[in-house]
């Protein structure tokens, strides 16, 4: 697929996406489960269900430090071109039932062959690992305004038990966010621990009350038919509800910690994406309208392709409905250190995070502690 662009003089020339392929990534990516699944099942060897664990932690973030980093921008001029193309959004929309396939074959593991529970528990950490990418798929599709798109991140989010994301997400996070009032953006000094513990039951409580809001607008229940979020709860009890009554306790010990690890995989990225960040006041007192530079930013390639350019997430934050092919770079972004599964890593020790983070955020904030989200102690 080539797309029209033109030069300095006005004569139209051919560009064509050199990622367009390369987004096949995110399925190779999500496919490791699956390959942990059949050696298992050809080798009966334990070792391979820690591969989704390796996979994520070590080998992504050591082809990030390989491959490099990834800064350039399609031309300003093919971006509406590419945001048309059905190409993009269908890798994303065929991930959603490929993360069913996913999850009801871990399920037929789990119930078929009988595991020593502490490696139920080990593929179950891995596997939510992965939960994680799929609740990052739902935020994509979450931000389009089509009710197909809408539903397929529900059933998304209803693979872990995360129903009221996209509403918490789209109309609370992107409006607070990089302020100490949002709950899922993370201060500087707060360890990733204490984040969580803050953040999880922020983001539901919020979620709840929007769409409770939203509900009563419209003169209906908040226990009605048309809650989102309940909709997509229920979606999940059923589907949890039937696999336990067919295979067992130990399935439902499992789809529980792959929905929390993927629950806190969420949690690690909010984490890092605004860690110190913080939007200033107007005179009027209201926050300043939400730029590139209150989310941190990084071009690592391979992670990124795995995720479809969450990584560039301060063009998304500035630019919610751009879709993540057209996402840009800028020069002047605070960049972390590493793709997404490196800065995780980095966070799990805190005392590493903070010294590797904080003079970067006080070098964003000009040296100025009152320019820095601190929570309530922010100016």
């Amino acid at each position: 697929m080539v797309f029209k662009t033109h030069d300095n003089t006005g004569k139209s020339e051919v560009y064509q996406d050199a990622k367009r392929y390369y987004w096949l990534i995110a399925y190779a990516s999500s496919s490791i489960t699956l390959v942990s699944i059949a050696l298992y099942v050809y080798t009966l060897a334990y070792a391979v269900l820690f591969i989704p664990i390796i996979y994520f932690f070590v080998v992504i973030p050591a082809l990030d430090a390989l491959l490099g980093e990834d800064p350039y921008n399609p031309p300003d001029d093919v971006l509406v071109q590419m945001a048309e193309d059905p190409y993009y959004s269908r890798l994303v929309r065929w991930l959603i039932p490929y993360a069913w396939v996913i999850l009801f074959t871990s399920v037929w593991l789990i119930g078929t062959y009988e595991l020593p529970l502490w490696l139920i528990v080990v593929f179950a950490f891995g596997k939510g690992l992965f939960a994680g990418g799929t609740i990052n798929m739902a935020h994509e599709l979450g931000h389009k305004t089509n009710k197909t798109d809408q539903w397929l991140a529900k059933l998304a989010l209803a693979t872990v038990g995360y129903g009221h994301f996209c509403i918490e997400h789209n109309r609370g996070h992107h409006i607070h966010v990089a302020t100490p009032e949002d709950p899922a953006s993370s201060r500087m000094g707060e360890s990733i621990y204490a984040f969580a513990l803050r953040e999880i039951p922020g983001a539901f409580a919020r979620g709840w009350e929007n769409e409770k809001q939203r509900l009563q607008k419209k003169g209906l229940s908040t226990f009605s038919l048309k809650n989102d979020i309940l909709q997509g709860y229920a979606l999940t009890l059923i589907v949890f509800s039937i696999c336990t009554a067919i295979f067992g306790w130990q399935v439902l010990l499992f789809l529980v910690i792959q929905s929390v690890v993927g629950w806190y995989g969420l949690t690690q990225a909010n984490y890092v994406e605004h860690y110190g960040l913080l939007r200033q006041k107007n005179e009027n007192g209201k926050y300043e309208r939400c730029q590139p530079r209150h989310s941190w930013n990084t071009n690592h390639i391979f992670s990124n392709l795995s995720t479809f350019h969450l990584q560039r997430h301060s063009d998304h934050h500035a630019n919610p409905l751009r879709p993540y092919q057209t996402l840009r770079n800028f020069s002047d972004l605070p960049r972390l250190p590493s793709g997404y599964p490196g800065c995780f890593a980095l966070a799990a020790i805190p005392s590493l995070w903070f010294k590797t983070m904080d003079p970067k955020v006080m070098e964003w904030a000009g040296g100025d502690i009152n320019k820095v989200n601190r929570g309530s102690m922010s100016c």
